[in-house]
């Protein structure tokens, strides 16, 4: 049992990182009735967790080698268990909103350093068992998320959600402590502050700046100021890339085709399929007034669950194939999948966006696999630990952009059509943002049949409109997949690869 004591120890802190990401999308009408929250409010709820983990990723890596592995991931278990007790007690939308930022630095704390330690705790045929576990349970967190939200929110509180971390984080600590012995930090090299101050600066401009447009609009000063900051703080981030000593990127590996087509295709990949996940969950709660399980088992766990058999069932049939048609063919599913999604109207039931999510799940369970490797692949040996590293926060940062993206499509929309059928302009934010049962409640008796459908088309339009904007995100990414990627992949001895080649597989089974 000792010998599997380091994987446990990774496993738990994993699923715990892992379901964060999705847990939340089935709680977000509980929080905006128990917090009277914003719409941008509920955005911010999703987006500052994985913006913390995409933005914080690479820097974390070099902080492990700097300070040691075992000390850097006990000390994430510790920051997320504290998060996620301030994430539950939070008594406003801003204190919320600061927790997740706080669990977002915990868990690029442990996502950084998860395979490292699996790498010195296993050798040989441990080594595969050990990584072909710890891929079977981030693709159960991807899966349990929106079901164990749903029953958490559902029969106690959305607050448990977040309370539920505390027991499991002990636990992990506890055995985190003695599965791993106090490895030697390699000392060497330094942390790129500067690079990593400006990367986080440009990606929380860009998300700060999606987000607004969605109050403000898109052509509003405080938008593009955001968006311009977002720009001149990325256009300095690659000025000192280029000079640092230790660069957190090494930005020459984008001169190669196939490994910018990757990681393009890795930043699609997470908006396409995954950033319209809580306003259609919302629109299941709020507007079909299902319940937080049932939203749950509707709204996501297809997709994740078929995204898990299709990777599952398929990953040996593809050695061989050349990752283009892979990515690209599960780029195209995806892309058809949210455009299948894209056709409710006032009476769609709660089953209409099944078919859709089953084919968009089928996508990602074909393309993720490869993408990981793929980028290994495509950079030299010294460097594909850096390009794993790279494509993950790619997809982290997909999901963020993508959430803020479809999220102010959504909004805009809601609005427009709640505006054209009589209704003021000022209720769009309340309807989109989760208190579509409170407005309903203050329209007077005679008229709330009428107003009733108007919101269940504003809703809808709303949706529509986010599900073809990831349809085309995903179809876009599966033309650069195919196009960028003509020439094979080099040939030669990557030792990193088979390790990294499981961390592909486990991050094409999690939601995000």
């Amino acid at each position: 049992m000792r010998k599997w004591m380091p994987l446990i120890a990774v496993c738990l802190g994993t699923f715990m990182l892992l379901v964060d990401v999705t847990i939340v999308t089935v709680a977000l009408p509980a929080m905006a009735a128990g917090l009277s929250t914003s719409f941008s409010s509920l955005q911010w709820v999703i987006d500052i967790y994985t913006l913390t983990l995409a933005a914080l990723l690479l820097g974390m890596g070099s902080v492990a080698d700097l300070r040691g592995r075992r000390r850097l991931y006990i000390a994430g278990l510790s920051v997320f268990a504290v998060a996620s007790l301030g994430s539950g007690l939070a008594p406003s939308p801003a204190l919320l909103i600061a927790a997740r930022g706080l669990q977002g630095i915990g868990g690029a704390a442990m996502y950084a350093t998860t395979i490292a330690l699996l790498s010195s705790s296993y050798h040989g045929r441990d080594r595969g068992t050990a990584f072909g576990i710890w891929g079977a349970v981030s693709g159960a967190a991807a899966a349990a998320g929106p079901i164990l939200g749903g029953l958490l929110t559902e029969s106690l509180s959305w607050r448990w959600i977040f309370f539920v971390n505390l027991p499991v984080s002990v636990v992990a600590i506890a055995v985190s402590a003695r599965a791993f012995a106090p490895d030697r930090p390699a000392g060497a090299g330094r942390l790129d502050l500067p690079g990593l101050v400006t990367f986080t600066l440009g990606a929380a401009a860009t998300t700060y700046g999606l987000i607004r447009a969605a109050a403000a609009g898109w052509t509003a000063a405080s938008t593009l100021g955001l968006l311009a900051l977002a720009l001149a703080a990325f256009a300095i981030f690659i000025m000192i890339e280029r000079r640092a000593r230790s660069p957190l990127l090494d930005l020459p590996l984008f001169r190669r085709p196939a490994f910018s087509g990757v990681m393009i295709a890795a930043l699609l990949l997470n908006a396409a399929a995954f950033a319209y996940l809580p306003y259609s969950s919302l629109w299941l709660q709020t507007v079909l007034r299902l319940s937080p399980v049932r939203a749950g088992l509707l709204g996501s766990a297809p997709l994740a669950l078929t995204a898990f058999v299709v990777s599952a069932l398929i990953g040996r049939f593809l050695h061989g194939s050349h990752p283009r048609w892979i990515i690209g063919g599960g780029m195209a599913l995806v892309g058809a999948g949210a455009l299948m999604q894209a056709t409710l109207t006032r009476q769609s039931s709660d089953l209409a966006l099944l078919p859709g999510l089953i084919v968009a799940g089928a996508g990602v369970g074909l393309a993720t696999p490869t993408l990981v490797s793929s980028a290994m692949a495509a950079v030299p040996q010294h460097s594909a630990g850096m390009a794993a590293g790279a494509v993950n926060t790619a997809r982290q940062l997909g999901f963020t952009f993508g959430v803020a993206l479809l999220g102010s499509i959504f909004a805009a929309r809601v609005t427009d059509v709640l505006t054209a059928g009589g209704a003021r302009s000022s209720l769009g934010p309340a309807i989109s943002g989760g208190q579509a049962r409170a407005v309903l409640g203050h329209v007077p008796a005679a008229q709330r049949g009428a107003f009733d459908q108007l919101i269940h088309a504003a809703s809808a339009a709303g949706l529509n409109g986010a599900f073809l904007l990831a349809g085309l995100l995903g179809i876009a990414g599966g033309l650069v997949a195919i196009v960028t990627m003509r020439r094979p992949a080099p040939v030669g001895p990557q030792p990193a690869a088979s390790q990294m080649a499981e961390q592909a597989r486990s991050s094409s089974r999690t939601a995000a």
